[in-house]
């Protein structure tokens, strides 16, 4: 398969067709090779149009790498600069990180399964992205020993965005992420300004989510 044909169809026909007009988030998208982060069995699959599932291990929870036109536009919302220190959280098996390895100064690509966090440090040391460093940890709480962060890239659907990860932020540092579930789901843009977050809604979409991140279920009696 020619994967770098395939590289090119995935730009021009899933990403510059959703108002994706970056000229560095493009170019990022074009220079990854998205197969490399695959496993095997899907790398035929790699660049169709839809979240590509990571794994089926039945003892973990399902994790996929996300559609490439949700990814790209909320990439473009977060403004990235190449100054910028990044937190992406839920890095899977590091394609995430890549891609922000083109946008920015330094990304923590977190990742709560250890397996897929191992996995994530060996692909991304081999394919020479120095300036990504893999951590294992709990997502929820993000990473705070290397805050504050310019941006914070959720890798997924989550039903909330925790507190703790919105403290992370820089000051004029900015979250994005998929909030909801299924159809119902918008991304959103967070905004840290003077210690006090705001949020402002972008665009509907719907991808996989993350697990963890649920919303505290009251009881009805």
């Amino acid at each position: 398969m020619d994967f770098e044909a395939a590289r090119i169809k995935m730009v021009d026909n899933q990403i510059r067709t959703t108002d994706v007009t970056s000229h560095a988030v493009l170019s990022a998208f074009l220079s990854v090779p998205r197969e490399e982060f695959v496993p095997d069995r899907m790398k035929a699959l790699a660049y169709i149009d839809t979240d590509v599932e990571l794994s089926d291990e039945p003892a973990i929870e399902r994790r996929y790498l996300m559609e490439p036109s949700p990814m790209a536009k909320l990439l473009q919302l977060a403004t990235i600069a190449k100054s910028d220190r990044v937190l992406e959280i839920g890095s899977g098996t590091g394609y995430g990180a890549a891609i922000l390895a083109q946008l920015a100064d330094t990304v923590v690509a977190l990742e709560s399964d250890g397996a897929l966090a191992a996995q994530a440090s060996e692909t991304l040391a081999r394919l020479g992205y120095s300036s990504v460093v893999v951590v294992n940890g709990d997502l929820e709480q993000g990473h705070t020993a290397a805050a504050p962060y310019d941006v914070i890239f959720v890798h997924g659907a989550v039903e909330m965005v925790p507190s703790a990860l919105c403290e992370q932020l820089a000051e004029g540092g900015r979250l994005v992420a998929v909030v909801g579930a299924g159809n119902a789901s918008r991304a959103r843009l967070f905004l840290r300004e003077s210690g006090k977050t705001s949020e402002r809604l972008a665009f509907n979409t719907a991808v996989k989510p993350l697990p963890g991140f649920r919303l505290s279920r009251e009881f009805v009696f």
